[in-house]
């Protein structure tokens, strides 16, 4: 039986989806096999990475992915979150490699998740452009035609309010661009992709269709009027911005007439009804009135002329990468969507929950997921219908901008070798499972 200080592990309704999320630019490798993304020409470019490195051999996961399989189903989980490079799809024999690993997790008994645009966009297309949207559309009837017989379960989008942020609007994230509010289209046109690659998969019969958007509480640095109101722009910038069109087809007050085109007409689009959304959480977000200078939070540099700053949360213990571990504002995004949106919130899953430390012997990841996953029941008992947890990551990997300097995985990895090795946490999580269906 797993146990802590907490009792027993937490019991979750029939049929709850327990799994593990990775992406594939960040471990599959083999980039001479597959054209270039928007991240292949970022990570060349000097200072764009801070350890120097690129994805091109990763994890090596297209060439090991045997391995990495076997590693999925001797862990015990249901169903595996991965994503489908665009960039391999549009090469040669791109979607071979897709079929063989679909193939083999059918056969291992695990359920393919595969989400379908992981911030790896083709060089050659621009989210700022209207038509990229479209050929998202386009590149999900493709993908859906030759997998949609073995895959029950689609993710459209990961993360486009962290793509648009760290990547259109500071420049930090790929495609390395600063255009501050001027970067909206880009949120727009994934939004869009979303609602379209939506119909896309219903065409192509697909009866399971969810979105992986990341949300987390914001709460003001202080009762003061002015920190209060950056707070509530944050909120609506960063949650309900992306939130509101899937779950409502509407963008909130104040947001819609900022986007190009004809947002209302676009929203309905958009808001194509899925079958359940995605959650990833990781950290509330303190958030304070504006200072008048540039600051640094988390090695990102926020511009003066944003209606916000942010600020350290204190009195919480730190992951290696500086996150606060806060697993009671899960129970607080949860409980709060729900008194949001009432009736029309979809069920829920976690498709992204976890943390970087380093060590084979990493009782603080354990402790991490143990209490995420408490914070998880709590939402549940609470009155939201949450369907499945999945930790990031099954492996250690290329962490975008960080390169190899942050370790997420209940896998280690040496990069340097490609050996596997499960961690303490690979381990217990694996014991967690057992334990529940014990």
């Amino acid at each position: 039986m797993v146990t802590d200080a907490h009792g027993p592990a937490p019991r979750f309704p029939d049929g709850f989806q327990w799994g593990v999320s990775t992406s594939a630019h960040q471990i599959e490798g083999a980039a001479g096999l597959r054209e270039p993304s928007v991240w292949d020409v970022f990570t060349v470019e000097p200072g764009r990475v801070k350890d120097g490195s690129t994805a091109a051999v990763a994890c090596d996961h297209y060439h090991r992915y045997p391995e990495d399989v076997a590693l999925l189903a001797g862990l015990g989980v249901d169903a595996y979150r991965f994503s489908i490079s665009w960039p391999r799809v549009n090469s040669p024999g791109g979607l071979d490699f897709y079929d063989r690993l679909v193939d083999a997790l059918c056969e291992a008994g695990v359920r393919p998740v595969p989400t379908l645009f992981h911030w790896d966009l083709p060089a050659s297309l621009d989210w700022l452009d209207r038509d990229t949207a479209y050929r998202f559309a386009d590149h999900v009837s493709r993908v859906a035609d030759r997998l949609g017989d073995r895959v029950p379960q689609w993710i459209t989008l990961n993360e486009p309010a962290e793509h648009t942020l760290l990547g259109h609007a500071l420049g930090v994230h790929a495609p390395g661009r600063r255009l501050l509010f001027d970067a909206l289209p880009a949120a727009h046109h994934q939004l869009l992709g979303h609602g379209l690659a939506v119909r896309a998969l219903r065409a192509a019969g697909a009866r399971s269709v969810g979105i992986a958007n990341s949300h987390g509480p914001t709460w003001p640095a202080s009762a003061d009027p002015a920190d209060q109101e950056a707070a509530a722009f944050y909120d609506l910038l960063l949650n309900r911005m992306f939130a509101d069109p899937v779950i409502l087809g509407r963008y909130p007050d104040g947001i819609g007439e900022l986007m190009p085109g004809d947002p209302e007409a676009d929203a309905r689009i958009i808001g194509e009804p899925v079958d359940w959304y995605g959650v990833n959480y990781y950290a509330p977000t303190r958030v304070g009135a504006p200072q008048g200078t540039d600051t640094e939070f988390g090695g990102v540099t926020v511009p003066a002329e944003l209606p916000f700053t942010l600020r350290e949360i204190e009195g919480y213990p730190v992951t290696d990468f500086g996150w606060p571990v806060v697993p009671e504002g899960l129970t607080e995004l949860l409980t709060g969507f729900r008194d949001r949106y009432g009736d029309r919130l979809p069920p829920v899953v976690i498709t992204e929950n976890g943390c970087s430390y380093e060590g084979l012997d990493d009782q603080e990841r354990i402790a991490y997921l143990d209490a995420h996953v408490r914070a998880l029941h709590g939402a549940s008992t609470g009155g939201v219908d949450v369907r499945g947890y999945f930790v990031w990551s099954l492996l250690d990997n290329f962490e975008w901008a960080e390169g190899y300097a942050r370790r997420f995985g209940l896998v280690h990895v040496d990069f340097a070798t490609g050996e596997r090795t499960p961690k303490a946490s690979y381990h217990w999580y694996q014991e967690l499972l057992r334990t529940l269906r014990g």
